[in-house]
């Protein structure tokens, strides 16, 4: 009879602790609607619930931001270790310093706090890159200065550069840093989540191509002072101010090809052209619409125009003009010209980049940037043969024309 009392008693607080522990699990997403749907909508419901109830409770508004604006590939089959280690961390930066510390909710969420950048593999990558930009930004007291620290370090301490003979374009920072090497893509990845890491707000952006179809390119915003400021991995003299601002200029904001676009994280009223998913021939719209994206055309242009503005009234600035021909001693007709990709440097810093005009074009149409006077500037193009040339040009007080050949 005792024994049976006692077997009573146990059955009775087995019960009970099943009651408390289930409705745990359920109290841990009623208040959240929208967290619901996405556990109930996850090909591993019980395991989302489990990893709410052993999670730090502190962490739970951001666990569940990312559940619910995650893809839902990622929450059918990511590591669930991982994005708790994410949030830890990105809540510890937060914690951790000024500029983090004052972001609106939504810049820290957005731009802050995600765990990947456009479709690489989701990797361990923020408790890494804060060990290495963390003791380059303790000793910042600004977001600005913050910035320039994360980029003027960034090639060294990675030891990764511009590469085209990567793995591939779309590298996670580990895969990155493995090789030492990444296109503009996985550079941007890579800057991106270095900023991240230190509690930086940071998006990518990027358009499927330039307007002469040089293909595309790919690179980086910081969010400074409410405003979303420009940048690349090798960082450019000032924000804003990047070679690449006269392409921008002639950017299609109605076009998916030739718009600019920035990565947005959960809800977005567009979707990014990620090329890379797929061949030469695929068509713009079959690409994938994973990633949520904001056409950002309309800024680009505006801010390229201005720039534009500013040089021809200083007075600081004139012309270089650039022409590409098929072989010395033929440069009269329009059939002697071809379309060459070149690029200018100052020093280590590219200024510019861009086709020469090619047999079909109006012989006063050249490629053209406006520089900054009384320099010498490196322009560097392949030939037909797909050898480097470089030429050195000093650019005087009046505009300037220059061929290159390929032959």
């Amino acid at each position: 009879m005792k024994r049976n009392i006692i077997l009573a008693i146990i059955l009775i607080a087995m019960t009970v602790a099943v009651f408390v522990a289930t409705t745990q699990l359920n109290t841990a997403s009623s208040s959240n609607p929208e967290l619901n749907g996405a556990i109930a909508s996850s090909t591993r419901p019980e395991a989302l619930q489990k990893l709410l109830k052993k999670t730090d409770k502190k962490y739970h508004n951001e666990l569940a931001y990312l559940l619910i604006n995650m893809p839902e590939a990622d929450r059918d089959t990511m590591s669930f270790d991982l994005l708790v280690e994410n949030v830890r961390l990105a809540h510890q930066v937060r914690e951790q310093y000024p500029w983090t510390q004052s972001l609106p909710q939504e810049v820290y969420l957005t731009d802050v706090l995600p765990y990947y950048v456009v479709d690489e593999v989701r990797d361990a990558w923020r408790e890494e890159l804060y060990e290495l930009f963390a003791p380059a930004v303790d000793t910042c007291s600004t977001l600005e200065q913050a910035i320039r620290a994360v980029n003027s370090n960034i090639p060294v301490l990675t030891g990764v550069h511009y590469n085209t003979l990567r793995e591939k374009t779309n590298q996670s920072p580990r895969e990155s840093m493995r090789q030492g090497m990444a296109s503009c893509t996985g550079l941007s990845i890579l800057l991106v989540d270095a900023y991240r890491a230190v509690g930086i707000p940071a998006r990518f952006v990027g358009t499927a191509s330039w307007h002469d179809n040089r293909g595309n390119h790919s690179w980086t915003e910081v969010w400074l002072d409410g405003q979303w400021r420009v940048t690349e991995y090798y960082f450019p003299s000032q924000l804003d101010h990047l070679w690449f601002m006269a392409d921008a200029s002639k950017a299609k904001p109605d076009d998916r090809r030739y718009a600019i676009y920035a990565t947005r994280f959960g809800q977005a009223n567009d979707w990014f052209p990620m090329v890379w998913c797929g061949e030469d021939s695929t068509a713009i719209e079959d690409l994938p619409k994973t990633i949520g994206a904001e056409n950002v055309t309309h800024h680009y242009i505006d801010l390229a125009q201005s720039q534009q503005r500013q040089r021809l009234e200083s007075g600081t600035h004139t012309e270089l003009r650039i022409a590409g021909y098929a072989k010395k001693g033929a440069t009269t007709h329009s059939s002697d010209r071809v379309a060459m990709g070149v690029d200018v440097f100052f020093g280590t810093e590219q200024m510019g980049g861009g086709l020469t005009a090619g047999p079909h074009r109006d012989m006063n149409d050249m490629f053209s940037l406006l520089l900054p006077k009384n320099n010498s500037y490196e322009l560097r193009y392949y030939d037909i043969k797909g050898k480097l040339h470089t030429q050195l040009v000093t650019l005087g007080e009046e505009p300037m024309t220059v061929s290159i050949y390929q032959d």
